[in-house]
């Protein structure tokens, strides 16, 4: 979390989320009697054969999640989208798994004000008192009572978007959203999904890794090689025209 000022000059708290990029992966539709769309996000290096088969053509991704959207139209595997999607003011919702705190007490894990502190309550100030009646012998069902706390799915919703930093991908949210750092969210806002031009594909993938590990092989940059290759063979379009001429002369 950090801080960011507005233009009024107030101060407020947010939760820095770096958000993409992602791609997509699959898309459902009248088969699967709903409109979704599979999104990936990040990489490992490892995956079994059955997630190979599903990625065919695409990096490793480490996640993969599901939206529900209202039409795929316009939608295509293999596209990239960013924080470009976003805007300044949006109302977000998050959703992720909360940090896991372990075995707690009724008055961290369920707020129990806990017995008085005077005289006579020796031991018994986080005690959690009374766990039922006496005439069915039994603890009901849903008590509240010291257990493990942490580890779930909160959602969290009205977080408002302050600030896009598009070339880090980083979105500031209000506030501050579930899970520890690091953790993995889903952010669920209104609006329509902006497609960047490029189109991922798994061996553009691993040059680009290459040369982020190496920086001899950028110097490479094979791409520029291929685009060389193809310019110098437009001299074939010359020969045309030159034969072209010569029929016209004939003629």
């Amino acid at each position: 979390m950090t801080q960011k000022f507005l233009p009024d000059g107030k101060v407020v708290p947010v939760t820095a989320v770096e958000a993409g990029p992602c791609t997509i992966v699959q898309l459902k539709g009248e088969k699967d009697g709903y409109q979704a769309v599979q999104v990936g996000f990040g990489q490992r290096k490892k995956i079994d054969k059955p997630l190979a088969g599903h990625l065919k053509g695409l990096p490793n991704f480490r996640y993969l999640r599901e939206f529900r959207v209202d039409n795929t139209s316009g939608l295509e595997r293999g596209k990239v989208f960013d924080v470009s999607s976003f805007k300044v003011g949006d109302i977000l919702q998050v959703t992720a798994t909360s940090k896991g705190k372990g075995f707690q007490g009724v008055v961290k894990r369920h707020g129990f004000h806990g017995s008085p502190k005077t005289h006579g309550h020796k031991d018994q100030l986080r005690m959690p008192g009374s766990i039922g009646s006496t005439d069915p012998a039994r603890v009901f069902k849903g008590t509240r009572m010291a257990g493990r706390m942490g580890g779930d799915t909160v959602t969290v919703k009205n977080l408002e978007l302050i600030e896009i930093d598009a070339e880090n991908n980083l979105l500031y949210v209000t506030g501050a959203v579930p899970g520890a750092r690091n953790a993995f969210v889903r952010i669920l806002s209104s609006g329509d999904i902006v497609l960047m031009d490029k189109v991922v594909d798994k061996a553009e993938t691993k040059s680009v890794e290459a040369k982020v590990a190496t920086p001899a092989e950028v110097k490479e940059e094979p791409k520029v090689e291929v685009v060389e290759a193809e310019i110098k063979e437009e001299p074939k379009v010359e020969t045309v025209v030159a034969e072209t001429k010569a029929e016209e002369k004939q003629a």
